[in-house]
């Protein structure tokens, strides 16, 4: 990982915007910082084998209990994301040419961490024909050969100008999981995530059901952005005409000041409702929490979203 403490370094893009106050952060979303001797074996490994994750990156707040548990969410494709979406705090610019070697090493890395489940991600690589497509297959098959045992999430983008064969490849390359985040309300897409298109990244998803229909597709949202709770229910809505089957809800948190602001801290009991109307609208497995993030707990809720289609299929 880079050492960018330079934010205007780290985002240049959002160099011009003008500094954005957050309401002060309650009780419910404060976490502990990192220091267990797990952390820092987990530390140590990922350090080792020269790899990127996006627990780190992006500052995810749950990093302290999840490396301590020997769970990391790799991030490969580079450190720096051809996209400058104003939620995000991975940086922004141009990225160096991909890593041959970067899958056997995440390989690697999964059978040193004794890993029964991995997520991986990826920046967004708009500078590659396909995506970083092949990229992502690579990644999957050099984890089936070192770790045959493990299962295998991946959260890719969202392939916006590639051929249809690049998301057919990976795919093709099975992955247990396919996430693809939706990250916010349509309404938002602008201000929010300005490089993608809502209903781009929706047909995505239709796309894997329909490429393989046995394949678990998963997709979160952020809340605390500016969306009304009628539109979140509209995308759940949304997501459900495409056969998503996992859905993730959390609260967004403001990297820098020059990022997005937290329009509000939404309380436990109104992610509660989300989650009760989530599987009112027929999704398999709901996350909904002020701390839930795309890959926080994911080994344990892939076990029980097996276990929900298993009830599903049997009741029919």
């Amino acid at each position: 990982m880079r050492d960018l403490t330079d934010k205007a370094q780290r985002h240049p893009e959002k160099a011009h915007r003008p500094d954005a106050d957050s309401p002060r952060k309650p009780a419910w979303i404060r976490v502990k910082a990192p220091g267990s001797p797990g952390y820092a074996r987990t530390r140590e490994i990922i350090r080792e084998h020269g790899l990127s994750t996006v627990c780190e990156e992006a500052g995810c707040p749950n990093v302290g209990e999840c490396w301590s548990q020997g769970h990391a969410t790799m991030m490969i494709m580079g450190e720096i994301c051809t996209r400058g979406c104003t939620f995000c705090n991975v940086a922004t610019g141009k990225p160096k040419p991909l890593d041959p070697f970067e899958p056997a090493r995440a390989a690697d890395a999964v059978a040193k961490l004794g890993l029964r489940h991995v997520v991986i991600t990826s920046v967004d690589r708009d500078d590659l024909d396909d995506g970083g497509a092949e990229h992502f297959v690579r990644t999957i098959r050099a984890i089936r050969r070192k770790a045959p045992d493990v299962t295998i999430e991946i959260l890719t983008p969202d392939f916006l100008r590639c051929p249809p064969s690049a998301l057919e490849a990976v795919v093709a390359a099975k992955p247990d999981v396919f996430n693809h985040n939706l990250e916010t309300v349509p309404g938002l897409y602008p201000e929010v995530r300005p490089g993608a298109r809502y209903f781009h990244s929706l047909r995505l998803l239709q796309r894997v059901k329909e490429l393989d229909p046995t394949m678990f597709t998963k997709s979160g949202l952020m809340v605390g952005l500016g969306e009304t709770l009628a539109q979140v229910r509209q995308v759940m809505d949304d997501m459900r005409a495409a056969d998503v089957d996992f859905l993730t809800v959390g609260q967004y948190l403001q990297p820098t000041k020059k990022h997005h602001a937290v329009a509000r801290f939404v309380p436990p009991e109104e992610f509660k409702a989300l989650e009760t109307a989530a599987y009112a609208k027929g999704f398999l497995m709901v996350s909904a929490t002020p701390l839930t993030r795309s890959s926080h707990h994911a080994g344990a809720d892939f076990e029980r979203l097996r276990a929900a289609r298993q009830a599903r299929l049997g009741a029919i």
